[in-house]
């Protein structure tokens, strides 16, 4: 089961932005933080402030993954050739959640996150149900037969809310994907900015 079934909507209010671009969010009515003193909490971040919230902010998009998976993402990012940032984010997207996510399978992350650990979904023909696993370039990922037929796959995949990027090939008649290429920060439809410059600041403090 997918953790923090509610903690998603005070993500959205704690970072003052509906990360997701849900129609749904509470930050759609209210902008302002949670709590009794949530509309006063308005001050200007110090830098360490506005480094830890891009972490945070980043962090849960990907269904608020562990801090112990994020930091792993960041320290591979690092040791890559090629800007730290970038890196981050191409390793995020490689991740199997968030290419079925892309892919439209299913409705938000922490759907993708469930229907992998209970086993839905095969990369090149093998069931996969780690959710982290790294999607290679060329892979081809697909919602098992018996699973395509579930009422949030079928409402996910004809949704209007989003699109599927261009480094996705989704065939939604025979739920499958292939996974083109690595994407940039620049091509990631994210509904709000991403700072994995700031990210990275943080950690190599």
């Amino acid at each position: 089961m997918s953790k923090r079934i509610q903690a998603k909507y005070k993500l959205d209010r704690r970072m003052g932005q509906n990360i997701w671009g849900r129609p749904k969010s509470p930050v759609n009515r209210r902008e302002y933080g949670p709590g009794q003193h949530g509309q006063r909490r308005k001050g200007k971040l110090s830098d360490y402030g506005t480094q830890l919230r891009a972490k945070q902010k980043l962090k849960g998009y990907y269904a608020n993954i562990t801090e112990k998976q994020f930091r792993r993402i960041y320290t591979e990012a690092v040791r890559l050739k090629g800007d730290s940032g970038e890196n981050m984010i191409g390793l995020l997207e490689r991740r199997l959640d968030a290419v079925i996510y892309r892919a439209k399978f299913v409705p938000t992350p922490f759907a993708a996150r469930q229907f992998i650990n209970h086993g839905h979904i095969k990369v090149n023909g093998r069931r996969v149900n780690i959710a982290s696993y790294q999607v290679k370039i060329g892979d081809v990922i697909e919602v098992k037969e018996s699973s395509r037929q579930i009422e949030m796959v079928l409402v996910a995949s004809q949704s209007a809310e989003r699109d599927v990027p261009d480094y996705i090939e989704v065939d939604h008649g025979k739920m499958t994907a292939k996974y083109n290429r690595v994407p940039s920060l620049s091509e990631v439809p994210y509904p709000v900015q991403m700072e994995p410059n700031l990210v990275v600041e943080f950690y190599s403090r």
